[in-house]
């Protein structure tokens, strides 16, 4: 994945999730989990714990 498209895909959650009251046409932001897979596929990074996860979300969505 190029850091363009990871970059527009972050940015279009970020958004929707703003917009929509942290849902969007997938769901809750919460049960989610295309940010950490964008994480792995964009970045190679993999967050695997809860912990992690929430902490991620909570700084993307912000």
């Amino acid at each position: 994945m190029t850091k363009e498209i990871f970059e527009k895909e972050i940015a279009m959650c970020r958004e929707l999730s703003k917009k929509n009251g942290g849902k969007c046409n997938w769901g809750e932001c919460e049960k989610c989990g295309v940010i950490p897979l964008l994480y792995k596929l964009g970045k190679g990074e993999i967050y695997e714990k809860t912990d992690e996860v929430k902490k991620l979300k909570r700084n993307i969505l912000i």
